[in-house]
């Protein structure tokens, strides 16, 4: 008896040291009628300050507003640098981070993704006069990027030099002033430079193969079964109504800068053919 008791005393111990059991985040945010959503402080069209109005806007604001709302709670906006997006789940400062978050394997050890709602791409854009043609011709070499970024990743699994910054335009900025021979940064982003290029600055161009492919989806914290089944719900949800391609094109679409059309549906990381970023 007397073993018996000591060993329900340890067991006890042992659970309180362990700590409290984890909260139901999902009823959290019910309970609260808030989300907190991570996105970028800074990286259009995906989450940056209205020039006129500095209130947040951009594909990942209009999302996490949408996913709020099928929650039937109020989207709260916190931007975040991109190195943070990942943080921020983890230490529980945000419920959720709709910040164009790739699926990394390091990434997937520390939160839980959601299914992805696209399949993005990483790719390299150098001076109109390179003499580069695919991206192998740039390994070695030196190339910017965002610091954190799975841009970042790209660079360094392609062999070459990353000369990492805190936001896009610095990265951008290093190629115009010739401190790097290129930038890798995702196919809206690159594709708007280059545009902008034909008028103002130096001239660049894209290398057509991509650097890297990968699955975007909302980071959210690991062990939360109940949130992670929701918003997975209201992202099929979301797109079975047509309302992420109606997003999409708001920002990205044939009518923007972008000019480009969403194909993808929102799927299992299981149904998709990728080779997983480590």
């Amino acid at each position: 008896m007397k073993c018996s008791h000591l060993f329900l005393g340890m067991t006890a111990a042992a659970a309180a040291l362990a700590g409290p059991a984890k909260a139901d985040q999902l009823e959290d945010i019910l309970a609260n009628k808030t989300l907190r959503c991570a996105t970028f402080a800074d990286v259009p069209p995906f989450a940056a300050p209205d020039a006129k109005t500095r209130e947040m806007v951009g594909f990942d604001v209009d999302l996490c507003g949408a996913i709020a709302r099928e929650l039937g709670v109020k989207a709260e906006v916190k931007p975040v640098s991109v190195e943070a997006r990942v943080p921020e789940v983890k230490l529980g400062r945000v419920d959720i981070t709709v910040a164009n978050l790739a699926y990394t394997q390091s990434r997937a050890e520390q939160i839980q993704f959601s299914d992805p709602y696209y399949l993005a791409k990483e790719m390299l854009i150098v001076p109109a006069d390179d003499a580069g043609k695919a991206k192998t011709d740039y390994a070695g070499q030196r190339l910017a990027s965002t610091k954190g970024s799975t841009s970042e990743m790209s660079i360094k699994l392609n062999k070459s030099e990353p000369l990492t910054f805190q936001d896009t335009a610095s990265a951008y900025l290093a190629v115009q002033q010739g401190k790097a021979r290129g930038m890798v940064a995702n196919t809206m982003t690159t594709t708007k430079l280059v545009n902008e290029s034909k008028t103002r600055g130096k001239e660049m161009r894209m290398i057509p193969d991509p650097m890297l492919f990968q699955p975007i989806g909302v980071g959210m914290a690991k062990d939360q079964p109940a949130l992670t089944a929701k918003i997975n719900e209201v992202l099929h949800k979301l797109d079975d109504s047509g309302e992420i391609n109606q997003i999409w094109d708001k920002w990205l679409g044939p009518n923007t800068e972008y000019k480009m059309a969403r194909t993808d549906k929102v799927a299992p990381l299981s149904e998709l053919k990728f080779d997983p970023i480590p």
